[in-house]
């Protein structure tokens, strides 16, 4: 049974198991005081280009649950889109904390200003919650990117509506790698106010690297961090598997591995003669199947079952990662097409 669900079964790339065990009895400052995570962000930096601050919390959910909370007043809100992570996959995270997400219903996982105004113009007055934050994630939920045309039209539109811009990252080094792509670590840091690179769905054990770039939302966030827990007392595990990322082009490199196993995919798929139920030039692909086709299928892979498109046909999800094998890939084209001929 090989899995396509997910873009983390696998633990880590070999050179961050090599290097946290080269490192494994030195003794180093904690919380993020050890010369790994100082170097690590030094790097960041140089790539970003732009006084930025850098954190390393374990995962993404508590990324955004901490981010979020940190920067809202009580009675401020986020806008997302209906697919956005923090509204569908994060239990209610960000309602926890107190603040209400104001959904959009958008049709390619991604928002635009007119989007924006909307949600602002159905929020006018102190009785309902007032929008402050824009979440968006890179790639989207649906595998999406976003242009620099894009982005830059939402930043445009936040500063002049004083709003925050906040990308989540978890796969940004699939959107950054795209053929489509146009952005860079440099635009972001110009753009928006906050983002993160993510680390867990890029080869490492664990970790994202959340960069704030905004002035006004920097000070005292590492109390927010410690309150949330995300303040590691062993933060050299994170330091150090980003130094590794980052010292070359290793993230990257990662990263382009995952989105050619799934051009890959999308193009045999596609000569297959199955449609898409969205375009996605990143590394989650969602085939439009027979559901007696997914059923065989399912008999040597694993994989979610995204969305019933009518009673005869499902989208699946299928996602690559740094590790996926060609042959992996191969072996899924090849059980797909014998599964055409049976069901003729």
């Amino acid at each position: 049974m090989y899995s396509f669900k997910n873009d983390y079964s696998e633990g880590a790339h070999p050179r961050i198991l090599n290097a946290l065990l080269e490192t494994n009895m030195e003794q180093e400052e904690g919380y993020g005081g050890d010369r790994y995570s100082q170097e690590a962000a030094r790097l960041l930096q140089q790539r970003i280009d732009c006084d930025v601050d850098i954190h390393f919390l374990s995962g993404g959910t508590q990324t955004n649950l901490t981010v979020i909370s940190a920067f809202l007043r009580p009675h401020e809100a986020v806008i997302a889109a209906q697919t956005g992570h923090i509204l569908v996959h994060e239990t209610g995270a960000i309602e926890a904390t107190g603040h209400k997400i104001i959904s959009i219903e958008v049709q390619d996982g991604k928002l635009t200003p007119h989007d924006l105004e909307r949600a602002l113009d159905a929020h006018t007055d102190e009785h309902m919650v007032k929008p402050k934050l824009v979440y968006i994630s890179n790639p989207t939920e649906i595998g999406s990117i976003y242009s620099k045309s894009e982005l830059s039209q939402l930043s445009h539109f936040c500063q002049a509506q004083n709003l925050f811009l906040f990308v989540d990252g978890a796969r940004l080094g699939s959107a950054l790698t795209s053929e489509e792509n146009d952005l860079n670590l440099a635009d972001l840091g110009k753009l928006v106010d906050a983002f993160y690179i993510g680390g867990t769905k890029s080869g490492a054990l664990l970790g994202e690297a959340l960069v704030i770039c905004n002035d006004q939302l920097k000070d005292e966030f590492r109390f927010h961090m410690k309150q949330k827990g995300a303040l590691l007392a062993k933060g050299r595990i994170l330091g150090i598997q980003f130094l590794e990322l980052f010292r070359d082009d290793l993230y990257f490199d990662l990263a382009k591995h995952a989105n050619n196993m799934a051009g890959l995919l999308r193009t045999e798929i596609s000569e297959a003669g199955y449609p898409f139920l969205t375009h996605s030039p990143s590394n989650q692909l969602f085939p439009i199947l027979p559901n007696e086709l997914i059923a065989q299928l399912e008999e040597q892979y694993s994989f979610y079952i995204w969305e019933k498109v009518d009673a005869d046909h499902s989208a699946i999800r299928l996602v690559t990662s740094w590790a996926t094998s060609e042959d992996a890939v191969l072996s899924f084209i090849d059980d797909l097409k014998k599964g055409i001929g049976s069901l003729d």
